[in-house]
């Protein structure tokens, strides 16, 4: 069974970056995911987040959470739950505005960490459009141009905690999907394992590695590269014991930038119209009645013209 991809930033200042670029683009285009070390986010930075995001969720989440799975008869479920995540979140938009200010319950100093931690999310993310722009031989910021419209990339960070859940089998942690938008940078609990993505028909799970990022693709960048790389289905699976922490943060286009393929990465001899031209806002709009459906009815609604399609 193929290994899941962990890849050292530190070698790409060396002697290994053309091989590591090749791990890169082998990750993207043959798993949808890969896992960073030594990617320049500082790991004290990283374990005041850990910290004080699961003090925030015992002090203001948990329950709450409790009271939800109570009124809902969860406790006891002895039948599959189809239309429901095991799951405590809320969400942080850092660009084009924050609503840092707005999210009622965070201390200060959580405040500050996240607004610190956003940052040197933001910048690791460019970076790595960067490389994906290198290996897919786009010229250098072609998809943060891209990603651009009229204000912007929004970027923003959805806080997740997965309690203890007491029939696995039956409630999954948050159902099977592919994310709709760009770049996916994700902090996971170092020692609680769940998230698992499909891989030749088999769901394999990411390990757990403290301190690393963990990088998924979206649909957005499966359009760009035409289907070169692809977003791919992921899940997480609920336990038993251990509550699991994650830090997912989001890289996506701007609300009114248009995405399509980029003409240099069509080979001449393909479909041009593999992947339709959209608005990412019209696509957002689809996506949120059909996250937990399958990718390809969302781009073939477009291509049909059933959904709103760009002009320009």
């Amino acid at each position: 069974m193929a290994t899941f991809p962990i890849i050292d930033m530190g070698k790409l200042n060396g002697e290994e970056r053309a091989a590591t670029m090749e791990m890169i683009n082998e990750a993207c285009e043959n798993w949808g995911f890969f896992e960073l070390v030594n990617h320049g986010i500082g790991t004290e930075l990283l374990d005041r987040v850990e910290k004080l995001t699961k003090e925030h969720y015992k002090k203001c989440m948990q329950e709450r959470f409790k009271e939800m799975v109570a009124s809902k008869g969860l406790e006891g479920v002895e039948s599959e739950i189809k239309d429901l995540d095991w799951e405590s979140s809320f969400f942080l938009r850092h660009l084009p505005e924050s609503n840092m200010g707005e999210i009622p319950d965070l201390e200060q100093e959580y405040r500050e960490v996240m607004k610190e931690f956003g940052g040197q999310l933001e910048k690791l993310a460019e970076q790595l459009l960067d490389l994906v722009c290198e290996n897919l031989g786009l010229e250098k910021g072609y998809l943060k141009k891209a990603f651009h419209g009229s204000k912007g990339p929004t970027f923003g960070t959805k806080v997740s905690n997965y309690p203890p859940c007491p029939r696995p089998d039956l409630i999954k942690g948050l159902r099977a999907h592919t994310d709709a938008g760009g770049l996916i940078l994700l902090f996971q609990d170092g020692n609680v394992a769940g998230l698992q993505l499909l891989k030749d028909g088999q769901w394999l799970s990411v390990p757990p590695l403290r301190h690393s990022i963990v990088i998924n693709l979206g649909d957005q960048l499966e359009v760009i590269s035409n289907g070169r790389y692809k977003s791919v289905l992921h899940r997480v699976v609920a336990q038993t014991d251990g509550a699991r922490m994650s830090i997912a943060s989001f890289y996506n286009p701007g609300s009114d930038a248009v995405i399509y393929p980029a003409p240099a990465v069509i080979d001449k001899d393909e479909d041009r119209d593999l992947y339709p031209k959209f608005v990412f806002q019209d696509y957002m709009n689809l996506y949120a009645a059909l996250k937990f459906q399958p990718k390809e009815p969302r781009f073939q609604a477009f291509k049909n013209n059933l959904g709103p399609i760009a002009t320009a």
